[in-house]
């Protein structure tokens, strides 16, 4: 007894189990609620690597650009009458100027953006997520996000990248030991030029760094969304059942039909002019009126059970019975409820109903 119960409570476990990959409908569901793989770093990344790149391959005319401004404020505005249409003309010149700049830039990180998100989850907009939850703002829920295992991975892929970066900045500094103690005596000019070629490969290597990390972290999350979408054997039947029905229920269902078909069909072997039996195994009702059909019709047939079923309703009503057990197979099995008999049983049928309608002293 206590072997039984113990067996019933494993299979129990596995059954609730989540162990299947989940089904179409429910990673269907999971993205109309917002719930996909998605690395907020990706685009972070990208963002951060292609705008070192912007810096490096439009800097000169982004330097041109900015020596331009200058040149034309300190030669031509700086003398200028200050009247208010006068410095809402100069600051509406520099903005112009400024976003001109900075246009290659803003471009490259929109575009940057949008492909980082929808190489990662597609298209997609719902508005599900923007809906208050109050749920968010429960301090209890609040703190058990805390201290959550994605809160603890979270810091420690934090810490990871601090680490690398620091490591990477460190390196690339210690690289350039020789020229960072040289720049004090060295001219303005070339301290920026410096300054700026060692920034602009630190962005670099950190950019292409932090895309690599991010590559792993969209693994890891997908890892993670696709642990969280399983299912039970257990919730796949549950949700065959609410999708295609409950079997049990479209049994009985069926079950009813084929009692209401059957009740259909018996009420109608009573019509027929003669039912031509196996003897034991198949019966078949044929109706035949000359008026309203081209050929006999069947309008009821059945085996084993409905056979009986039919001869004894026939009986009842004083319906013709008649041995043929080639014909009623055949009829049988190539003939359905509804339907005319074919051409080339029309011999056979013929007779039958010609010994039928003399037997009856009828004539059609």
């Amino acid at each position: 007894m206590a072997q039984r119960f113990r067996l019933q409570l494993d299979l129990q476990w596995f059954a609730g189990e989540k162990t299947e990959r989940a089904t179409p409908k429910k990673r269907q569901d999971a993205r109309k609620k917002g719930q996909v793989a998605k690395s907020m770093d990706v685009p972070a990344a990208l963002i951060l690597l292609f705008s070192f790149v912007t810096l490096m391959l439009f800097g000169s005319f982004m330097k041109d650009r900015i020596m331009l401004m200058f040149r034309k404020v300190y030669e031509n505005q700086l003398s200028m009458d200050v009247t208010s249409s006068n410095v809402q003309a100069l600051f509406h010149d520099l903005m112009m100027q400024g976003l001109i700049i900075l246009a290659p830039m803003f471009i490259l990180v929109m575009l940057i953006a949008v492909i980082g998100n929808y190489a990662q989850i597609g298209f997609m907009f719902i508005g599900s997520p923007l809906i208050p939850k109050f749920d968010k703002i429960n301090p209890l829920a609040g703190f058990k996000r805390m201290f959550s295992m994605r809160t603890v991975m979270d810091f420690l892929k934090s810490t990871f990248k601090l680490l690398i970066i620091g490591l990477v900045v460190y390196t690339t500094l210690v690289g350039q030991k020789t020229k960072l103690l040289a720049l004090g005596h060295a001219p303005l000019e070339s301290t920026f030029s410096f300054i700026g070629s060692v920034t602009l490969s630190l962005g670099i290597k950190i950019g292409a760094i932090l895309v690599v990390l991010a590559i792993f972290d969209y693994i890891y999350q997908k890892y993670e969304y696709e642990k969280s979408l399983r299912m039970s054997k257990q919730d796949i039947k549950d949700e065959y059942k609410k999708s295609e029905g409950d079997p049990q229920i479209k049994g009985k269902i069926r079950a009813k039909q084929r009692a209401m078909a059957m009740q259909r069909m018996m009420q109608e072997v009573p019509k027929a002019d003669v039912i031509i039996t196996n003897p034991t195994h198949f019966a078949v009702a044929l109706q035949y009126d000359s008026k309203n059909m081209q050929a006999p019709t069947v309008i009821a047939k059945g085996a084993d059970y409905m056979a009986l079923k039919i001869k004894e309703i026939a009986k009842q009503h004083g319906v013709m019975t008649m041995e043929n057990k080639p014909l009623a197979r055949a009829i049988y099995a190539q003939v359905e409820i509804g339907e005319a008999i074919p051409a080339e049983l029309f011999q056979a049928v013929a007779e039958v109903l010609a010994y039928v309608y003399k037997m009856k002293g009828r004539t059609n």
